[in-house]
């Protein structure tokens, strides 16, 4: 795993769930945080394969099927572009979860955040208030 997916991995790693939106071809922090013992659903618009240990389910978070959030510590994304951000949070606003993401490099937050700058050059941003944040 590259640094910046090793620096996810542990910040994430501390809570009882996760639900990544939006899983693509990147299945490896989901992976590490099942090897940790977090519970953790991949979802995407389209069938992804992901590592044992990880709940797959297809779904669009602009048109979400709340049930599969429920119980969520996290719902979090990786390279999250802007207009996905609201989504995600309202979405984790509806099943009282916190709202974590990254971005693709110059892709700006458009909601208020708390940035924590991760090991490997990477910036979380964790949602503050409004959707996403309990």
């Amino acid at each position: 795993m590259a640094d910046p997916e090793t620096a996810l991995v542990t910040r994430l790693s501390a809570v009882g769930s996760v639900v990544e939106i939006g899983v693509g071809n990147r299945p490896g922090v989901a992976g590490e945080l099942a090897d940790r013992g977090v519970d953790v659903t991949a979802t995407d618009i389209r069938d992804r394969p992901v590592p044992d240990g990880v709940a797959f389910v297809r779904d669009d978070v602009t048109e979400p099927t709340l049930s599969v959030y429920r119980g969520a510590d996290i719902v979090f994304a990786r390279n999250l572009p802007p207009e996905l951000q609201r989504p995600a949070a309202r979405v984790a606003r509806r099943v009282d979860a916190d709202c974590w993401f990254t971005t693709l490099g110059g892709d700006p937050p458009v909601l208020s955040v708390e940035r924590e700058q991760l090991p490997g050059g990477v910036t979380l941003y964790r949602v503050t208030d409004g959707p996403g944040r309990r």
